[in-house]
């Protein structure tokens, strides 16, 4: 009866007889300026793709400047609020109305953009949807909220 030589595994995945002159453990190395280097490029080529990948809306003309903001961010809630758009479209311009109302803007034509957007939900609530006149002035003033805040009215 032959006894079968024990093997005992290394780091590099090779099986050697063990008490063979090869130790299965090695030291652990210390991460150098090499491993740093790599571990930093990895990190910052990875940064514009995690961005990409972030939930805030895309900008096809940017973002709103500074001043504008506060009342865009303000829209973009009162806009993300209420039943879904799509299910219930006079539900959903009913619980526009007033909200859209009720946002100040000390810039001149984002005001003027949300009376209109507002004044084209009344529209759509007043003729239960059957307004094809009212659909398109949603869209026109949704048109020009976007312009000025980027992705608001989406």
């Amino acid at each position: 009866m032959t006894s079968e030589p024990d093997f005992s595994p290394t780091l590099t995945g090779c099986l050697v007889p063990a008490g063979s002159g090869r130790s299965a453990r090695r030291p652990a190395r210390q991460p150098g300026t090499r491993t740093a280097a790599l571990t930093l490029a990895l990190a910052l080529g990875a940064a514009p793709l995690i961005a990409a990948c972030s939930s805030a809306p895309a900008h096809a003309a940017g973002s709103p400047s500074s001043a504008l903001s506060a009342p865009c961010a303000k829209l973009g809630g009162v806009l993300a609020d209420g039943p879904d758009p799509q299910a219930d479209p006079v539900g959903y311009a009913e619980a526009q109305i007033e909200p859209l109302r009720a946002i100040t803007t000390s810039d001149p034509a984002l005001r003027a953009a949300i009376s209109d957007l507002a004044t084209a939900y009344a529209k759509v609530f007043e003729s239960n949807g059957k307004n094809a006149a009212a659909a398109k002035a949603v869209a026109a003033a949704s048109r020009k909220v976007n312009a000025i805040c980027p992705g608001t009215a989406s």
